[in-house]
């Protein structure tokens, strides 16, 4: 089963490798990682997606609570969320599809954010199907190179609505 991971640490370093090495030691790949400030710049925030046993994986935010720098530990397994990544994308723009491309670009709502005479570089946001969908699309026109964003994820708020049962 796929998992997001909040984890609310103290920006200090050295914290980052902490948490990493639990994740590590118990033999679990970490399939993204976003590490960024919160508004109080003393504190940062993770986001660590992953797979696996949920024994393990109870155990591993466990150990995360007892770490003296992590603040608060959630797992989105179950909530109501918003989840975004984004993504660069480098794509060939030969003469001839050059307008597909666009069209593509269009229907995605990615932007252009840099032209040459041979390539497009576009930028999207959005869930991880949605930027899976984009790469498979673009595939054949000819991917040159992209890079991603890990996950970031935030609880939806749950105000005059009933949440589901899950």
């Amino acid at each position: 089963m796929r998992h997001a991971i909040s984890v609310l640490v103290d920006n200090e370093a050295g914290v980052l490798s902490r948490v990493i090495g639990l994740f590590s030691g118990r033999g679990f790949n970490i399939e993204s990682l976003s590490v960024a400030p919160t508004l109080d710049p003393a504190k940062s925030m993770m986001v660590i997606t992953t797979s696996g046993n949920e024994q393990v994986l109870e155990q591993i935010k466990k150990q995360l609570n007892k770490l003296i720098n992590v603040i608060k530990v959630v797992d989105f397994v179950g909530k109501e969320f918003v989840e975004r990544e984004m993504i660069l994308i480098k794509v060939k723009a030969k003469e001839e599809t050059r307008a597909e491309v666009l069209r593509i670009a269009d229907i995605f709502r990615a932007k252009v954010v840099d032209v040459s005479s041979s390539s497009y570089t576009l930028a999207l946001t959005g869930d991880k199907r949605k930027l899976e969908g984009f790469i498979e699309i673009l595939h054949p026109i000819g991917i040159i190179d992209f890079i991603r964003t890990g996950t970031v994820i935030m609880e939806r708020e749950m105000h005059g609505r009933r949440k589901l049962k899950v």
